[in-house]
């Protein structure tokens, strides 16, 4: 699939003043099927989940959006691109489509607003019910993250000039090398992902939400002690081989909340959707319509 044949996939929608994109697979609502709602990751977009996509659809309706500053949606230059307000787009955005209850899915930067969200849901402040989650790979424990040269870049002083400098040919090494097997991530593929990072003049605000991850920092104990308090039942999924969330996070998480399981993705890398799609659309699956949380 090209960048062109996922934009017409979707819709825009305006959450607090901004344009929104979204792929909504039930629109009208007719399968009466649960709804999963994901939060993707950085610094891609929605298009994560373009092989996913049609084996996840048969299960749930799927309801994925690029957030602010990412894929189609809008790219305000002058915004701070905080995480509290990502997850207030996300939370507008599902009352707006009259979301009472979902699943929940969470990816790499997605699961940052995601932890966001639980510190809601434990204070009662979170106005959908999340019936269960899968917590896919990500660093909320920041201090275990092993970032890319390219990550730390974007994210210092120089960030700004460093997202200038940026090209299809450096996203596409940095991504390759977080794939065990880095030829699932083709150049057609490379190809929508630089156009959706490029669109709405994407490079002007990428040095911006590299910062997410000093976020991370500031309020590790806001959103980790929402995961450690929080009874919702959590499925761990996680690659063993992610050189970025590393393995020791998905153990360390695993300890740390109340109500979870693990399950270990044997030899995929930090983009398990992509690499190795229909393990993991099975795998996510098999977790979120299981019973034995």
């Amino acid at each position: 699939m090209n960048a062109q044949e996922w934009y017409e996939l979707g819709s825009f929608h305006n959450v607090d003043g901004h344009k929104i994109f979204m792929i909504d697979t039930d629109e009208e609502n007719k399968s009466n099927l649960p709804i999963l709602c994901i939060l993707h990751g950085f610094p891609t977009s929605s298009f994560d989940y373009w092989k996913a996509l049609p084996e996840l659809k048969k299960h749930f309706r799927v309801i994925i959006h690029d957030h602010l500053g990412f894929g189609y949606s809008d790219k305000p230059q002058d915004y701070s691109y905080s995480l509290f307000e990502q997850t207030d787009i996300a939370q507008n955005l599902w009352q707006r489509l009259g979301i009472k209850e979902c699943c929940l899915l969470a990816h790499d930067y997605g699961t940052s607003i995601f932890t966001e969200i639980l510190a809601r849901d434990n204070a009662n402040k979170f106005p959908i019910k999340i019936n269960k989650i899968a917590l896919c790979n990500g660093s909320m424990h920041i201090e275990l993250a092993q970032l890319l040269v390219m990550q730390k870049l974007l994210r210092s002083p120089i960030g700004p000039f460093i997202a200038k400098l940026s090209s299809k040919f450096m996203v596409k090494q940095n991504l390759r090398k977080i794939f065990v097997d880095p030829t699932q991530l083709n150049d057609e593929e490379i190809d929508a992902i630089w156009h959706m990072m490029n669109f709405n003049q994407g490079k002007n605000v990428l040095a911006k939400i590299s910062r997410y991850t000093y976020e991370r920092q500031r309020y590790w104990d806001r959103w980790i002690g929402a995961l450690q308090q929080t009874k919702l039942p959590i499925e761990i999924i996680w690659p063993d081989k992610d050189p970025i969330a590393v393995a020791k996070m998905a153990s360390t998480i695993k300890q740390e909340t109340q109500n979870s399981n693990l399950i270990w993705l044997k030899n995929l890398g930090h983009f398990p959707m992509i690499e190795s799609h229909e393990y993991w659309s099975q795998t996510v699956i098999s977790a979120l319509k299981s019973s034995h949380l």
